[in-house]
């Protein structure tokens, strides 16, 4: 006859409570976005936040093409945790989702499905409806990530109100005079042959001269004036430069001068102008002026004059390291391309 086991479990003071043993969350979560979802928590949240300080959060569009990955996740979840915590601290925090609708990536896809020769309307049409069924997509994954937002009215790079308000703000952007046309050089790849992005390009480090250099007058008069003279005493003039980079020496065409810097114009014993910066030590370096009739000189001079010793040079062999050019990341060479450089002649003598 077999023996009654003891009701051990009946002895003990056990909690009771609704909470099951196993989380379980895997099925339980997508309950908990729905009933969040159908009860309008996120409204109700607003509603008891308002009249606080308002905090806002400019999140970053998403691209709207491809499911999510793991960095939207990270995104998302991370933004929802400042939002939440924002509010709880007693702020108004909204949180407005967003996506990016406008790109090169889009147009791909479409000429992939339909090819290159569709009209340009009907290209468009086709773009905004790839996007609008890539942001369906994010969206619902986005709520099961459990972020709380205005998921029913976010904005849209494509929303005809979106791109009416950019252009009203370029608009203002050009009464107010921050537009201006100019130009940019675009960098080649002639490896690649197609152009460079500004990140894609590295730069190496190498030695060059450090120089002088004197560019002759243009308008005396106006030069004079500025430096309340009736006009310029006979014989040549220059205003001076340092640099490190003699390779954009060829292609310089002119100077610019700082309005609010103190300038100085000086005769030098052999009859030359010479326009130069004053520092505020009182301190100033000016080129290697001509050597004497008969011996050759172009110009620019590899060597800084003294403050000690107006009538002789210290000359330096070498400059610190510029940074020049060297190549493309998207093809990485086995030896490094030569750049352009500006030859320049050393001064013939140490005396000036």
């Amino acid at each position: 006859m077999k023996q009654a086991m003891a009701d051990y479990k009946s002895t003990l003071n056990l909690l009771d409570s609704p909470f099951p043993m196993r989380g379980d969350l895997a099925k339980r979560e997508p309950g908990w976005v729905k009933q969040w979802a159908e009860g309008q928590l996120y409204r109700h949240i607003r509603e008891a936040c308002k009249g606080r300080p308002t905090w806002v959060l400019h999140d970053g569009p998403p691209y709207a093409n491809g499911d999510i990955h793991i960095g939207h996740a990270v995104n998302k979840i991370l933004k929802d945790m400042i939002v939440k915590s924002r509010n709880m601290a007693g702020f108004d925090a909204h949180y407005v989702p967003g996506w990016d609708c406008h790109g090169m990536p889009i147009e791909i896809q479409i000429e992939k499905q339909f090819g290159k020769t569709l009209p340009v309307a009907e290209v468009q049409s086709k773009c905004r409806a790839y996007a609008a069924e890539q942001i369906e997509r994010q969206r619902k994954d986005f709520m099961r990530l459990g972020v709380l937002g205005e998921w029913d009215d976010p904005y849209r790079t494509m929303d005809f109100r979106v791109e009416a308000d950019e252009i009203r703000t370029l608009g203002k952007l050009l009464e107010k005079g921050y537009l201006y046309r100019g130009l940019k050089p675009v960098n080649w790849c002639f490896d690649c042959g197609s152009a460079l992005a500004e990140a894609e390009v590295e730069y190496e480090d190498r030695v060059d001269f450090a120089i002088d250099v004197a560019f002759p007058f243009g308008d005396r008069d106006r030069l004079a004036h500025a430096f309340g003279l009736p006009t310029l005493p006979d014989g040549p003039g220059a205003i001076v430069i340092w640099t490190t980079t003699p390779w954009t020496i060829p292609s310089n065409q002119a100077l610019n001068v700082h309005p609010e810097l103190d300038y100085q114009l000086v005769q030098t014993a052999r009859g030359m102008l010479i326009a130069r910066h004053r520092s505020p030590r009182g301190s100033w370096k000016a080129p290697c002026l001509p050597p004497a009739r008969g011996r050759p000189w172009n110009g620019l001079c590899s060597g800084t004059r003294s403050t000690t010793a107006p009538r002789r040079c210290t000359w330096a062999t070498t400059s610190p390291p510029s940074r020049a050019p060297a190549s493309c990341t998207r093809r990485r060479p086995t030896a490094s391309r030569t750049s352009c450089r500006a030859s320049a002649t050393a001064c013939p003598t140490t005396r000036c």
